[in-house]
């Protein structure tokens, strides 16, 4: 018995032919999807990166109790169990974050492991001057998207991209090893995360007339770029999604010629999907999780259920089901503590009735396959929140004095062991509240346009969450962030959809480009530094963006477009106001 896990990141759903995307060239996600089984309604669950990867170690979620970090010393490993019972496990990866502070106890829970430099701003070589850059429509140019242009020489062909190298690292494990039996290989990659960087034979798949700036690297922020900018990042999109396609084909192949689809279980996932535009949003996190973010593709041959091939599921399942999958493959005891099961491959038995799903500090949410309950802060301070951690680091440092400074030991949670945790407080960059409350019927409105205000369906759903709450032992914390009970029956009293309406409804607009603003002297196209440095346009900011002019952020951004600094506040200015900050601007 043996088994791969193919994973790539940021794979967008309906972007591939098996899930109805007809303007992509990925014929060997076609081909995947007529040899496994395609699950319809698999979500994510902890998000985004690193909380993703926590849950297929440990089949649990992890982001009502902390945020982006390390595996915790009580987190069950299924790669470790699965090494602990005498399974040869293996990683070969070009994600950078398994190599940075919040990811930093990942890798050493395999036998062995393999590293490929260079994806994302990835630290790898070192250059005192700066790179040439082109012009880019990239508002926020941190050291990352400097050190990018640092790697991209060093990955100039196919042979050289940090992609290829996985999938070669992959395929030579597997060829290494194919007469020998109990052994896992994970074959991840960063693609087709952003930025889109592939060689131009995959460029060519997407013919298109585009003469603007470089554009592969959309912020997390809201759209206010032209239309044929918004194709030209879609397709850059489309051609590292058709790289992605052909190295799953590499691994397609290699199973056919060595025999293993016989003996060898293969999965083949992602952490979540990636935003292009939809919605008016580019990117992750900024936002409400929308299913365009959350549903994802999942595909699963399992050698012991070869009449299934080509078929399709609709059970609800997670990421949380990943790890109990392999180990129940591999005959190993599923942990007490996991809260996934096993992917229900043979048939479409129903696993669970609801899923929750979300991001530390953010909305929860909850499905059940029709309808989607996003439940927002139930006052604007998004108060309390809490991080709960023995291992107290975020994506790339530590903790600071400060945010220790008053930490203290709680009780122990169910699954930590008996373990008290360290409590500190919790900080997110974009605040849930101004997004509200929202219900959706995927049914009626699959493309999640139209929230609901339905008492019966939100109280339905809002008790849903609160058993899952509790069947996780969520922090006493969250539920007065919510504004749901932690004790007794959710009555209606609690619901919030209808009194958050309008402000859902207002941070649903999209927003409009500067043209469509009235300009003067000085406008929403204007850079802050400029608006700023004038008396009276810094009276208008000051009385219709307080928040704004008080932000530490304008150190790094005053050469910013106001309208594109807006873009980057996760919604934080609703197009009403700006529309009264442009008209005053613009009669200065």
């Amino acid at each position: 018995m043996k088994a791969i896990m193919v994973m790539f990141d940021s794979l967008n759903r309906h972007m591939l032919p098996p899930y109805g995307g007809d303007w992509t060239h990925a014929p060997n996600f076609a081909r995947l999807a007529a040899r496994t089984v395609s699950f319809d309604s698999a979500y994510a669950g902890s998000m985004p990166c690193m909380p993703a990867r926590s849950e297929i170690h440990t089949g649990r979620y992890n982001f009502l109790h902390r945020s982006w970090g390390p595996l915790e010393p009580f987190d069950d490993s299924m790669p470790e169990l699965l090494k602990q019972n005498g399974v040869y496990t293996h990683l070969v990866s070009d994600h950078p974050h398994y190599w940075e502070d919040g990811g930093a106890t990942y890798h050493g829970r395999y036998h062995t492991w393999e590293f490929f430099r260079g994806q994302e701003g990835d630290p790898w070589k070192g250059h005192v001057a700066d790179p040439p850059m082109p012009e880019s429509l990239k508002k926020l140019r941190t050291e990352g998207f400097r050190q990018d242009w640092v790697n991209r020489p060093y990955m100039e062909s196919e042979e050289k991209h940090p992609q290829t190298l996985t999938f070669d690292a992959g395929l030579e494990f597997i060829r290494t090893n194919r007469a020998d039996d109990r052994w896992f290989v994970q074959i991840e990659t960063f693609d087709p995360h952003e930025p889109f960087f592939s060689p131009q034979q995959y460029k060519d798949l997407y013919p298109h007339d585009y003469e603007g700036p470089h554009f592969d690297w959309p912020d997390y922020a809201r759209v206010t770029e032209t239309d044929d900018q918004i194709e030209h990042a879609r397709y850059e999109y489309a051609a590292l999604l058709s790289m992605c396609d052909r190295s799953l084909g590499r691994v397609l192949d290699t199973m056919g010629e060595l025999g293993l689809w016989d003996d060898t279980l293969l999965i083949v996932n992602t952490d979540h999907g990636l935003l292009l535009g939809e919605k008016g949003w580019w990117g992750k996190s900024v936002q409400p999780w929308y299913n365009e973010l959350v549903r994802l593709p999942l595909f699963v041959w399992d050698p012991r259920a070869r009449a299934a091939a080509g078929e399709h599921r609709q059970a609800l399942v997670q990421t949380i089901d990943l790890a109990p999958t392999l180990l129940d493959y591999f005959q190993i005891d599923v942990p007490d503590d996991m809260q996934g099961v096993p992917l229900p491959v043979a048939d479409d038995t129903p696993v669970r009735e609801a899923g929750l799903f979300g991001i530390h500090g953010g909305h929860v949410n909850i499905t059940d396959g029709r309808y989607v309950y996003m439940r927002a802060p139930a006052s604007p301070d998004n108060s309390p929140l809490y991080e709960h951690t023995l291992m107290p680091t975020h994506m790339r440092g530590r903790f600071s004095p400060a945010e220790l400074a008053g930490a203290e030991l709680t009780e122990p949670f169910s699954f930590t062991k008996g373990v008290p945790t360290l409590r500190t407080r919790g900080r997110t960059f974009f605040n849930p509240y101004r997004h509200g409350t929202l219900l959706f019927d995927l049914e009626a409105d699959p493309g999640q346009r139209t929230p609901l205000v339905d008492d019966a369906a939100e109280l339905r759903m809002a008790t849903l969450m609160v058993e899952l709450m509790r069947a996780t032992d969520a922090p006493p914390s969250q539920y007065e962030r919510l504004g749901l009970p932690a004790e007794g029956p959710v009555g209606v009293e609690h619901l919030l959809a209808h009194a958050q309406a309008a402000l859902a409804g207002e941070a649903a607009e999209p927003l409009p480009r500067a043209a469509d603003y009235p300009a003067g002297r000085l406008s929403l196209g204007s850079p802050v530094k400029a608006l700023m440095s004038d008396p009276v346009a810094l009276e208008v900011l000051r009385r219709h963006m307080p928040e704004l002019v008080d932000s530490e952020l304008l150190q790094v951004v005053g050469a910013t477009p106001l309208i594109d600094l807006v873009a980057l506040a996760g919604g934080m200015f609703p197009p009403s106001g700006l529309r009264r900050v442009a008209e005053e601007l613009a009669a200065l």
